[in-house]
């Protein structure tokens, strides 16, 4: 798996930009410390990290066509915030094209933008190195959210999603159904805990 991994950097180098690139390789490394931290397969995080990205250098109208062409069935919110369909056609890239067999390390991919309710340790560790690595910088929450993802995931998703949402929101812009699914299920994790606590 070691050498796939080196063979998919230097693929990847040649499609994305390097902003991207640089992003990708960011995520891979992250999704790698988290797996440390957590007790996850380092080559499954360390893969996703570095496939998470790998349908993000088409633009969305390209990858609405692309999806029709394979038959991948998009919802109406995925064609509402088409931002998230890179994920879901990157899933199918890796597995297709870059011949990833792992359906732990093809859900990772597919549901790092949006998340999902009940997530595995895998899916969780991507969608957080995603919002958490040392080249993003835009997020006022980074401070926060970074140290809290060493210490608690489920608490950690549950910030990301929050501020997301509001951010959206904020903006005006749409919000895909699946990420208000998320957040309603890791608030509910977060509301018990702080339960528990009190």
């Amino acid at each position: 798996m070691k050498e796939n991994i080196l063979n998919l950097r230097n693929e990847l180098r040649g499609k994305l930009n390097p902003f991207r690139y640089e992003h990708t390789i960011s995520v891979s490394f992250t999704s790698a410390a988290l797996a440390m931290c957590y007790g996850v397969d380092l080559d499954k995080a360390e893969l996703a990290g570095l496939l998470h990205d790998c349908a993000k250098h088409y633009r969305d109208e390209e990858i609405i066509k692309k999806c029709a062409r394979e038959s991948i069935s998009l919802t109406d919110d995925e064609r509402k915030a088409p931002a998230v369909l890179h994920a879901k056609y990157g899933a199918w890239l890796a597995e297709h094209k870059y011949k990833i067999k792992d359906e732990d390390v093809i859900n990772a991919i597919r549901w790092h933008t949006t998340g999902r309710p009940k997530m595995s340790l895998l899916e969780k560790i991507v969608f957080t190195a995603d919002y958490i690595e040392p080249r993003r910088d835009r997020a006022e929450d980074l401070s926060f959210v970074r140290p809290m993802a060493f210490k608690d995931l489920d608490e950690c998703v549950y910030r990301i999603l929050k501020g997301t949402l509001e951010y959206l929101e904020g903006k005006g812009s749409f919000v895909d159904s699946m990420s208000q699914q998320a957040y309603a299920y890791y608030k509910q994790v977060h509301d018990e805990k702080k339960g528990e606590q009190e």
